[in-house]
């Protein structure tokens, strides 16, 4: 016997409708390329997301088709994010720091129609112009008076809009239906596009809203730093409509200075973001000696945040929570908002579960398998691969049978790559990318750990660790490091310091200096250029 309830299809356009009445005053504000600070309603935006639709429409772009994106975060995008999913198309946002390569490339999988471009960002696309379709346009997202020149012939993204009505019978598709495509950074081979439905990111945005809700009350600011065009700046274009949020947008300003001063002004109750960008926050609440008014609670992913950055942040007030997910994934997986008993722990043991990579989301699986894909027990203890499941999950790659036959196992579950342990309270702790685990004389390091232990010394800003082959050990640790200020301690300090945590052969063999550390697309330290840029460096045995 099935139930006798009604089904409407779950689209991502409702969330805008909904927001536009049941919270006339929650607002967008955007710090915008042009210089300036810009606000508008919900219902306004409601408005020009419908011109828009009808542009799009206008215009010849048909259900499925994909519209790309190349913008920072701020209310066009927003609007853009809307109407071409709300029509029937398809939003394929693209990060501005991948490599011309990998940009024209994805341009191409993607058979992209349309591609809406930040002033910022038309020198990116000028270069590699005659690498793309031919018959592709280009929308420049300003008005007409800051209108850059251009080799793209270019259509002016206020113009676009300007003459065509803000109502748009939206039409009603199968919630099954295509709405976001969002590429991996390709690491390794080409990148991978996850493609999403309506279905999922609708789910995907309520799960967020069960997870986190209760840390963003109806009414305050939130600031997505992580960006719009990485996997939907973690859903946040659709939960924080749902709940009735101020959606600051940062733009291209990104540095200490911008960000505390935007947080500052707008009272920005909780910013999410990568620990590279609250890093140099950190800095600036230093210098200012005190942190933005209103700032309360600090939402981390991409990768792990130092314990030391917790500490600090949480003994002024603010209240960090990790969450852990992937492209693949929509992409939360796990979020940080802690439970009761864990907020009653003494301060250090309530630390050390901040410290994990957060809790199960509802509607999201999983499980560690060992090497023959046996599952292994969730004791908090026993490592393993982790694989997930789950209504956000792809169950494949855009247009790419080969990877998805190697992502997912024979049940059908997603391989992540990485090495976690998940205990019995739903608690996940990445060991490591499988990639970045060392294995020194048979027995595994966890570069992630050893970095968190050297990120807690004063003198470090940043650091990572990295496998150096080694003829007798196979491999061993060396420790990059960026120095914090002109204080370089030496080995023997760093191995004092770490030593309470390490056994000594877990500890690096050397140190060295840098100026900096290459970073990913989506500003994660990249371990493969990491390795490159080591290329010639020879262990202080082997000299």
């Amino acid at each position: 016997m099935q139930g006798m309830m009604m089904h409407r299809p779950l689209l991502i356009r409702d969330i805008l409708t909904f927001a536009a009445q049941a919270f006339p005053h929650a607002e967008i504000i955007s710090a915008r390329t042009e210089g300036d600070v810009h606000r508008q309603t919900y219902g306004e935006t409601l408005g020009r997301v419908s011109q828009l639709a009808n542009a799009l429409k206008a215009h010849g772009i048909a259900h499925g088709d994909r519209v790309a994106t190349l913008a920072w975060n701020g209310y066009r995008h927003f609007e853009l994010y809307y109407a071409i999913s709300g029509s029937g198309a398809v939003c394929h946002t693209i990060n501005p720091r991948l490599s011309e390569e990998q940009l024209v490339y994805i341009v191409n999988h993607a058979a992209d129609r349309m591609i809406f471009v930040d002033t910022t960002f038309v020198p990116v696309l000028e270069a590699v112009q005659d690498q793309l379709p031919a018959d592709i346009t280009y929308v420049i997202m300003t008005d007409r008076a800051h209108m850059p020149e251009n080799s793209l012939n270019a259509l002016c993204y206020e113009e676009f809009l300007a003459d065509h009505s803000p109502q748009f019978e939206f039409p009603e598709f199968d919630e099954n239906t295509a709405s976001g495509l969002c590429y991996t950074s390709g690491t390794t081979g080409n990148p991978k596009g996850a493609l999403y439905s309506h279905r999922s990111s609708v789910l995907h945005a309520l799960m967020v809203c069960t997870c986190l809700g209760a840390t963003m009350p109806e009414g305050s600011s939130v600031m997505p730093v992580v960006p719009l065009f990485h996997v939907n700046a973690w859903g946040l274009p659709y939960s924080a409509p749902l709940l009735g949020l101020n959606m600051v947008m940062p733009g291209g300003a990104l540095d200490g200075p911008s960000l505390f001063k935007l947080m500052d002004t707008e009272k920005v109750h909780s910013a999410w973001g990568v620990p590279t960008v609250w890093q140099g926050l950190l800095a600036e609440i230093d210098a200012q000696g005190r942190k933005p008014d209103g700032f309360a609670d600090l939402v981390v992913g991409g990768s792990a945040a130092p314990r030391v950055m917790i500490e600090t942040l949480e003994k002024m007030g603010v209240s960090v929570g990790h969450v852990w997910g992937m492209t693949e994934m929509s992409p939360l997986g796990t979020h940080g908002n802690m439970p009761g008993w864990v907020r009653d722990l003494p301060f250090d043991q309530m630390i050390d579960r901040k410290a994990l990579q957060g809790r199960r989301a509802y509607g999201v699986e999983m499980k560690v398998v060992d090497e023959d894909g046996n599952p292994l027990p969730q004791d908090g203890q026993t490592p393993g691969e982790l694989f997930v499941r789950g209504n956000t999950v792809v169950s494949g790659y855009f247009e790419n049978p080969e990877a998805t036959e190697k992502a997912l196992d024979a049940d059908g579950w997603f391989g992540t790559g990485d090495i976690a342990t998940v205990d019995p309270n739903g608690f996940l702790s990445i060991q490591d990318r499988s990639k970045d685990l060392i294995k020194s004389g048979g027995e595994w390091i966890s570069s992630i750990d050893l970095e968190n232990a050297a990120m807690s010394h004063p003198a470090i800003a940043s650091c990572a660790a990295i496998a150096i082959a080694h003829p007798k050990w196979d491999e061993r640790p060396v420790l990059v490091a960026v120095p914090a200020g002109d204080e370089r301690p030496s080995l023997e300090e760093l191995h004092s310091h770490m030593s309470e945590h390490f056994a000594k052969w877990q500890l690096p063999d050397d140190v060295v200096w840098a100026d900096d550390l290459p970073l990913t697309a989506t500003g994660k330290v990249s371990k493969l250029s990491l390795r490159k840029r080591m290329a010639d460096y020879v262990l202080p045995d082997m000299r």
